[in-house]
């Protein structure tokens, strides 16, 4: 609900030197997690919440660091802090929380080049914990839309790993084009309109993608699910193509 997370942000910014560290952990996960814009609540987190970054556990720092990577807020000197924080403890972090970091080192690395996270942080071996626990498993949607864009003549790769560890689910890699076969757990449905929209999460992964130079089309379930005919599913995809040729 938009004007929930609006009321609640508002609400929020006033009193951030009130939270502790759960709560500005929880708070900046929520948005992040609900995929929502919040540029100023996320900015005012930052401010507070980074100089008190030693009152974090292991869990809070990497709620924190990838809801940051999903607000896309921050500045170098910020983002300098959090690297640091984070290799004087990575011993701490569990598998998940390891992913997280590695997603918030991904988007740091194509956001801030000029930040050398490979001086700090193991990237390969962070690079290698996050693609241990893809474990791909093609749906049955996922192996209609594979058939029907071959019968396009679009021939690809399934279930491709790019070079840093973000899995596609039809892919091209040569010419970098994809296709991803966005199911039910991509999105979130608003209370008040009934609409779709894509969680935190598969818009950082669009966006990391975008900025690793892919360009990758989106099939929606729900989209799909309307299409009755061989021939509408051929017109379907063949438009969501034109987008990335």
């Amino acid at each position: 609900a938009p004007k929930l997370f609006e009321a609640i942000a508002v609400s929020a910014i006033p009193r951030l030197g009130e939270f502790d560290s759960q709560n500005f952990a929880n708070t900046a996960w929520a948005f992040a997690t609900a995929g929502v814009a919040a540029p100023k609540l996320f900015e005012a987190i930052a401010v507070s919440a980074i100089p008190r970054l030693g009152e974090l556990n292991s869990q809070e720092i990497a709620n924190t660091a990838w809801a940051f990577a999903c607000g896309n807020c921050l500045e170098s000197g910020q983002i300098a802090v959090i690297i640091e924080r984070i290799a004087n403890d990575t011993a701490t972090f569990d598998v998940v929380q390891l992913c997280q970091v590695y997603q918030f080192a991904l988007h740091v690395m194509v956001t801030h080049p000029q930040i050398d996270v490979f001086a700090s942080l193991d990237m390969r071996e962070l690079r290698n914990t996050f693609v241990r626990q893809l474990s791909p498993r093609p749906s049955r949607l996922q192996h209609d839309v594979s058939v029907a864009l071959i019968q396009c003549g679009w021939t690809h790769e399934v279930e491709h790993v790019t070079e840093e560890g973000l899995s596609l689910d039809l892919a091209r890699p040569t010419s970098k084009r994809a296709v991803e076969v966005d199911g039910p757990s991509h999105f979130l449905r608003e209370v008040e309109s009934g609409r779709l929209v894509e969680n935190g999460s598969t818009r950082l992964k669009s966006r990391l993608l975008a900025a690793l130079g892919w360009k990758v089309a989106h099939v929606h379930f729900d989209e799909w699910d309307e299409l009755e005919t061989e021939a509408a599913k051929r017109l379907y995809l063949e438009a969501k193509l034109a987008v990335i040729s």
